[in-house]
Order: structure tokens, then sequence, then C-alpha cells
């Protein structure tokens, strides 16, 4: 129970930006308090804390290390309540994170389905078309659309989107139906911008094309609206322009043979004490997916892809 005491007090440090704060919440003094964190340090050969008189920073060695703090805690917490009632209820708070079209087109029901069988779970969810790089104290589980790079994480594939082009009919019957993917090269077209700066480049089928003439926004909706709008042709993924196509909105173009596939992952910890409701959510998460986009070639359209 000293370890599980120790974590808590360096995550009530981290969480209140102050020692002597966390070690009141423990009964502590600030004396004794320092003298803890120094002595987990020592036992780690690491520093956790950069501390200054006005200041408690964490060290990239004090994340990583905290956020498996967490864990262990929460876990620790979720076996007591499960011994105590006799039933193995989930609990405590799962972050997710995941781009915006798929939290607000998919994983937000997935989510509220999720939450009716879990009550007991605090849900925290963060939408971003930025999220680039996968933060271990901040979230749970990260749900990201395209092909990996090299990461120390576990990935479970969970299905398979189609990326497709799309206009309105206003746009098309203005620009024209282009006739081959480079015709689109030089027609008005919309392109979402990330960190690593616009998605400019378009697969289409078996070529790739380079889109030159471009409006651009970091909000993928913003694309959507332009599109809806006729400013220009977008290349979206399926699921996020369903509604506009089956309702006139939009229109594919030449699909499926210039719509690519992208493969949708869930990213989490290589934990052996993984919390029960990250394993419960991502078991749940794969189960829903299937179901909704069977082998990546069904879809909300009616169309067969692939």
């Amino acid at each position: 129970m000293n370890r599980l005491s120790d974590m808590q007090l360096l995550v009530d440090a981290a969480d209140l930006g102050s020692l002597s704060s966390a070690g009141r919440r423990a009964g502590l003094s600030p004396a004794a308090a320092s003298a803890c964190v120094q002595r987990i340090e020592a036992s780690l050969g690491a520093r956790l804390f950069e501390r200054t008189t006005r200041q408690l920073r964490l060290t990239d060695e004090g994340r990583a290390y905290i956020a498996s703090c967490r864990m262990a805690i929460e876990t620790m917490r979720e076996a007591e309540q499960a011994v105590r009632t006799g039933v193995n209820r989930i609990s405590g708070t799962l972050r997710v994170s995941t781009p915006s079209d798929l939290g607000r087109n998919v994983i937000v029901h997935i989510l509220d389905r999720f939450m009716v069988q879990h009550p007991d779970v605090r849900i925290v969810l963060t939408l971003s078309d930025s999220l680039s790089r996968f933060v271990p104290d901040d979230v749970d589980v990260a749900i990201r659309v395209g092909p990996l790079e090299d990461t120390d994480l576990v990935a479970r594939h969970l299905a398979d989107s189609w990326r497709v082009v799309c206009a309105s009919p206003t746009c098309v019957a203005t620009q024209g139906m282009p006739t081959h993917p480079e015709d689109l090269a030089d027609l008005p077209t919309l392109v979402i911008t990330t960190n690593a700066g616009p998605r400019n480049e378009w697969r289409l089928g078996d070529a790739v094309v380079r889109v030159r003439r471009y409006h651009e926004s970091t909000d993928s909706e913003v694309i959507r609206t332009w599109a809806v709008l006729g400013r220009g042709f977008a290349y979206r993924q399926l699921w996020a322009v369903a509604n506009d196509v089956r309702e006139g909105r939009l229109v594919l173009v030449h699909a499926p043979a210039w719509s690519a596939p992208s493969p949708i992952h869930a990213l989490y910890h290589a934990n052996t004490f993984q919390p029960p409701r990250v394993r419960s959510f991502v078991d749940y998460l794969q189960k829903e997916m299937a179901t909704l986009m069977p082998s990546g070639a069904n879809n909300a359209l009616g169309l067969h892809f692939g």
C-alpha cells in the first residue's frame, strides 16, 4: 500500500501543480512530501519533476511514469469496487481522441451506447482534425484513420473506410464533371489542413493527384459546408458526407473507381494492467465498427466498394 500512496502523491502533485498541496492532501508536511518524491526519484534513477520556488513541472520521464501511476490507481479502485459489490462493474474516466468527422458521425453514437451499458464510466472525448500524436497522460484510446506510423502502442484494426471525391450539383454543372483524376489538379478544390500542412495530395484509385487550386481550413465541417455551397470538389470520408449525398446536396465523383480505402485503428498503451474500462471499450468499439463497416465494403449509402 505504500507504493500506491507514493503513486497517489505523485498524481496529486502533477494535478495540483504543487508538492506542498499534494502533501497536505495526503496528511504530510511539505518536507515529508518532498522527501517522499526524492526517495521515489532515487529508486527510479530519474527526475520526475523540475522544481522551482514558483513552479512544479513534469519532466518527460515524469509524464510517462505518472500516466502509468494513474492507470494503476484506477485499476486498483475498480478491483476493490468489484470485490465490494460482487459485480464486475466498470467505472472511472475514459479519455478518447478521434478525428472530428469520425467523432461526430460515428464514435459519438458508439460512445452513447457504451455509456448506457456502463453508466459508471465518465467519458472525455476530444475531437480534432489536427491530432497527430498520441499524448500518453491525456488519452486512453486514440482512434486514427489512415496508415499508421511506427509506434510502440498497441494498434487494433477496427474497419476500413473509404475516401471519396464529392461536389455539389451546382459545382459539377459550373465546372463540369472531371473525366480523369488529373483534371482535378486545376479545378477548384477544398482541402483540410493539419499541423503537417494542407492535405492536397489525393489518391484516386491508382492515381495520385496534387490539387493546386484550393481553399483550405483546419475544420472538416467547414470543408463539408463549402462543398455543399458549391465552392469546389472535396476529398472526404464517405461516412462524413453520407447524409448530404442521400439528400442530394452532394454527388459522388466516379465512385468507387476514384475512391481509396483508409484503415481505422484504435491505439492504446501496451500495459499489462490496462484498466478494465479501456479493454471493454476497445472490444466494444471493434464489434460496433465491424457491424457498421463490415470488411470495409458496406456503407450508409448502400454502395459496395472493394
